[in-house]
Order: C-alpha cells, then structure tokens, then sequence
C-alpha cells in the first residue's frame, strides 16, 4: 500500500471532522423540540385574565433568562391561516428596542400588538382595542411603557415637529401629574423620566376607560383586565404596574 502524502492526510482529517460536526448538529437540531400549537376558541374561552397576565409574566422570565421557546413558525402560520384567537392585546411604543411578541415569549396568532410612540391612545388605537377584546375576544388589555422612552423626553423638553407636535400633547397629561416629583425635572433626569413613562401609562388606562364604554364595560364585568407594565431596556424584564 502506498503511504499517504501530509497534504492527502490533512483533506481527510479535515473532511471527517466536518462530516462529525455536521453529524452532531444535525442531532442536535432534530432534538430540539419545535412548538407548533398555537391558541385556539377553546383555549381563549378556558382561560382567565389573571392567567393570561401570568402566563405572560412567566414568558417575559423566560425571555429575560435567554431561554425562548423554541417554535416552528411555518406551522403556526400555517394553523392560523384560517382564524385567530389572541388573548391579549398590547399597547407599546414604537421603540425598536421593544419586541414585544418576543419579551413575553409568544408566537404566531397569540398576542395583538398597538404601537404607537409613547404608547398612548386615541380612537384608532381605542378601535384596535375594542376589536381585540369584544370582537376577537382578548382578555387582557396591557399598556407598556418603557425605560427612557424618546416620545415622553421629546414631550418634557417642549419639541415642536411636524406632526410630532400633535403627537406628544398627547402625553402633557402624565407631565402634569409629575409636578410634584422630588427631583430635577427634565429629560437627562433617568428618574423623572420614569415617572412620567409611569403616569402616562396611567394616564392612557384613565382615557381607554373613559373613552371606551365597550372596554369599560367589559372590565366591569370581569371579561377584560386593563393592565399597566414598565420595560427595562437594560435587563428586558417588564414589571406590572399597580
């Protein structure tokens, strides 16, 4: 037998570690268990508010451990082509930081999602809401706000834009429920700004009662819980406001 040439042995050596590494993570794919089951009339009918913002809870967890479900969005695209049952509909801001489907661990068909800069409400978004819950049957009503949130800096400095202009008075109402913050009251103020974020959530939750008699009422009964959340962008977690 002839020997083998260096060059002859390092193709082959290297040609059988890339077949074992292929190997290995083709097994490792296939162990991976892909979610495809998505949420049905069935689910959304059993299910309760309170659960629903559990649940919720737990799949922000999950989001802010690194430990997403791992899902196969082809079949579930594929299983809500004929129909959608969300169970809650959030209300965030436009903020690219925020992917809201991800922060709380849900998939195709599970959540509607609002997005507006400050995420404030007015009668689209209200319509959207009411759509979501006394139509498509949604019981829970989450509005969002977040850390250092642009539109409510924007809306403390006074900046006048365009149609941004229109846009932040939207959220004067939440400045004014500051004023009696302790503190320097501005926007390099990480603290205060907060607080506004905070009040404005209020604020919206306030308008949506008023200004929606279908969700009003629906909460009323016990249908819909209207529930306020504050993102951390420096660590994802979303904490649920009182």
């Amino acid at each position: 037998m002839k020997k083998l040439n260096l060059f002859t042995v390092l193709v082959l050596g290297s040609f059988l570690i890339t077949a074992c590494t292929q190997k290995e993570s083709q097994s490792q794919t296939q162990a991976v268990q892909l979610a495809s089951a998505v949420v049905t009339d069935e689910i959304q009918n059993e299910k309760t508010p309170q659960q629903i913002i559990k649940e919720m809870a737990e799949g922000n967890e999950r989001f802010t451990n690194n430990s997403l479900t791992p899902r196969d969005y082809q079949a579930q695209v594929k299983a809500t082509a004929g129909g959608q049952y969300p169970e809650a509909i959030v209300i965030s801001c436009v903020d690219s930081r925020v992917p809201v489907e991800k922060v709380f661990d849900k998939g195709v068909g599970d959540i509607f999602v609002a997005r507006v800069a400050g995420n404030f409400v007015n009668e689209d978004i209200l319509g959207s809401a009411e759509f979501a819950t006394a139509v498509a049957g949604s019981k829970v009503v989450v509005i969002m706000g977040h850390e250092a949130c642009g539109a409510v800096k924007a809306a403390i400095d006074g900046v006048e834009m365009g149609n941004i202009t229109a846009m932040l008075d939207k959220i004067e109402p939440a400045i004014d429920m500051s004023e009696n913050f302790n503190g320097e009251q501005s926007s390099s103020n990480n603290e205060y700004v907060t607080e506004v974020v905070n009040n404005n959530v209020r604020n919206t939750i306030a308008e949506m009662r008023e200004n929606s008699p279908i969700i009003a009422e629906l909460e009323r009964n016990g249908d819909v819980v209207i529930a306020g959340a504050f993102y951390d962008l420096d660590t994802g977690k979303v904490t649920f406001l009182d």
